[in-house]
Parts: C-alpha cells; structure tokens; sequence
C-alpha cells in the first residue's frame, strides 16, 4: 500500500482549502464574521489545517517558492492555536480576504510545477 505524501499531495490539500475559504468568505464584512460564530470557526480551523500542510512540504519545495510567506503562515497558525481567546479578528479578516486570495494564485500558479 503506497501511502507517500509528496509536495503535490500537500500542496492540493492547501489548494483545496484555500478555495473553500475563498468560497465561505466572497463579500463577507467583518461584523458577520464576528458574529457568526460557526463560520470562524470554521475559518480558523481551514485556516491551521493549511500552516500544518505547509510544513508538511519539503524544504526543497519552499526554497524554490520565496514568494508564498511560508513564515506568515506559520506564525497565525501559532497565533490561532496558542492565543485563540486574544486572536487579532482584523487580522483573520484581512488575512480570509486580501491574503487568501492572493495566496491561492500563488498555489494555482504552481500547479502544473508539483
């Protein structure tokens, strides 16, 4: 049984979702995503599950993608996990529509190179 996990397999798993949260997230304001507790949530989850497959990808992969922010990602990955009760909702909200969008161009740019 072949269960191998190469850079692809990582890299489609944070493609699919970033596309979801592109999807959960098209004119969404701030206020709904402040008060709709199961959409956070469920933002913040999708969120970690793409720092945690970024690291999962080789260093081999990341040296030759400068320019996706594999420390950024990291580092709200901890921010979420660590300090969920003080989390930052601007920054989430900027990050859910302005860095993801621009991020998922990064990863559907690369998509024929995996």
């Amino acid at each position: 049984m072949d269960n191998v996990k190469t850079d692809a397999y990582f890299a489609n798993k944070i493609r699919d979702d970033l596309m979801f949260v592109r999807r959960h997230t098209k004119n969404l304001d701030i206020e709904e995503l402040r008060t709709n507790e199961l959409l956070l949530d469920s933002m913040l989850f999708r969120l970690i599950r793409i720092s945690e497959n970024a690291r999962k990808m080789s260093d081999g992969y990341k040296s030759e993608h400068p320019e996706i922010p594999w420390v950024s990602i990291y580092g709200l990955r901890n921010r979420i996990v660590h300090d969920y009760g003080n989390v930052d909702l601007r920054i989430v909200y900027e990050t859910l529509t302005t860095d993801i969008p621009n991020l998922l161009g990064l990863f559907e740019n690369d998509q024929e190179e995996v």
